[in-house]
């Protein structure tokens, strides 16, 4: 149980890049690129999944934690998908849409990071 735990952490980051590194790499033309609606649709499903692995693993959890995390994800997954959306059909895409892609899920990494 705990390979499995672990390669969903290992997707999880994975997903976590997709977005954060899409994000940075164009900063200075600020958009929302599909790959990045792909990673936080990677980061929704391995965090669900970790946490319906934590009680089997008997681990400890901030539920508090990763309840934020989630609405955060849920956030960023939405405004993921309409940045994706405006792209595939060529319309111009806000740098508040933007940046707030990749502001939150660099927000996410933060939290999961630095809050005990």
């Amino acid at each position: 149980m705990n390979i499995v735990y672990n390669v969903m952490v290992f997707l999880h980051i994975i997903g976590a890049a997709m977005i954060v590194g899409i994000w940075i790499g164009q900063m200075k033309k600020p958009t929302v690129h599909p790959r990045q609606f792909d990673g936080a649709m990677l980061q929704l499903i391995t965090g669900i999944i970790m946490m319906g692995l934590i009680p089997a693993l008997d681990m400890n959890a901030n539920y508090v934690k990763l309840g934020i995390k989630l609405v955060i994800a849920l956030i960023v997954g939405v405004l993921a998908f309409i940045g994706r959306r405006k792209y595939k059909k060529g319309e111009p895409i806000s740098k508040g849409l933007a940046n707030s892609v990749g502001g939150l899920a660099l927000l996410n990494v933060a939290i999961a990071t630095l809050w005990q």
